[in-house]
């Protein structure tokens, strides 16, 4: 193709992407996002008591949603599972990891944009920590891999956007490969003992797959590989002991770009509001804090009083 053609193309898809991210923009201010707690309600009896006076690390791996991206400062799911913002829900005041690990400290290691390929090869490079440190990781991968380039390059392992069902099986398969590698060397890299607390992927179109709806270019088989993505991540998690399963996806149902209509699958009519930022990607601070608090649910589940 001459540079002519090329450049002729790339403008186009261009143009098109752009006017695509114009017309989510303006369907977004359509929706609004609800004021208040948000997602299921934590036990607050499981953090009247400290768990242990080991030193532990609390440590996020992974893209955007472990990194924060489109929250407030302090409201990003993995600072809330620190310790409290100031201006915290009254359920939720002394209710964070803080609480109940006083030898704590923390290091977010979460890189926005990034895919499952860097993230294992940021585990492989991390230096083994100390056998006196216990490890608490949260972690969120694979988001990218499916949305990465929004179809602005043809479909490719790890930007994936775009492809047809049968043509993403290899790299379906590939990702499996990866996440069980990633879950693997945590565990040798916190001899000192480590957990990890798995996110799977949300979907911001409520369970429809009409990503088009909401300005993108259309993606008839995305819903279906979103879907196997998740799979990979709950069938992994099963083989290591060390490994939970926190369902993101779960506590945001009903709060994407269907939210507000009444007949859809997951509405909820106690809070029909719209939980993510404006790139559609990534959750505002109630889809971080209604994620905040499915991670609590189940980092108290495996580590808190029984």
């Amino acid at each position: 193709m001459s540079f002519k053609k090329r450049f002729i193309l790339y403008g186009c898809v261009a143009v098109a992407v752009l006017g695509g991210a114009i017309a989510y923009r303006q369907y977004h201010r359509t929706l609004r996002e609800g004021k208040g707690p948000a997602g299921p309600a934590v036990a607050r009896e499981r953090f009247a008591k400290p768990w242990s006076d080991r030193a532990t690390l609390l440590v996020g791996f992974g893209d955007s949603v472990t990194a924060g991206f489109g929250s407030t400062p302090g409201h990003s799911y993995f600072d809330r599972l620190l310790q409290n913002p100031p201006d915290e829900w009254d359920d939720m005041k002394g209710v964070c990891l803080r609480a109940v690990l006083p030898n704590l400290t923390a290091s977010n290691r979460a890189v926005n944009g990034s895919t499952s390929f860097q993230h294992l090869e940021k585990i492989r490079a991390m230096p083994p920590s100390g056998p006196d440190v216990r490890a608490i990781v949260v972690m969120t991968t694979g988001g990218n891999d499916l949305i990465h380039d929004y179809g602005r390059t043809p479909p490719r392992d790890g930007a994936m956007f775009g492809a047809s069902w049968n043509e993403a099986q290899p790299w379906v398969a590939s990702f499996e490969n990866r996440l069980d590698e990633m879950l693997r060397l945590l565990q040798e890299k916190f001899p000192g003992g480590c957990d990890v607390f798995l996110g799977n992927i949300f979907d911001p179109t409520d369970g429809v797959g009409d990503i088009s709806n909401a300005g993108l270019p259309a993606w008839p088989d995305g819903l279906r590989l979103l879907t196997a993505y998740n799979e990979v991540i709950e069938r992994v998690s099963k083989r290591h002991e060390h490994v939970h399963l926190v369902d993101s996806r779960g506590v945001l149902l009903g709060h994407g770009i269907h939210c507000t209509e009444r007949s859809a699958k997951y509405y909820d009519a106690r809070d029909p509001h719209y939980w993510y930022y404006s790139n559609l990607e990534d959750p505002n601070d109630r889809g971080y804090d209604a994620i905040r608090r499915a991670f609590l649910n189940e980092i108290a589940a495996v580590m808190g009083p029984k």
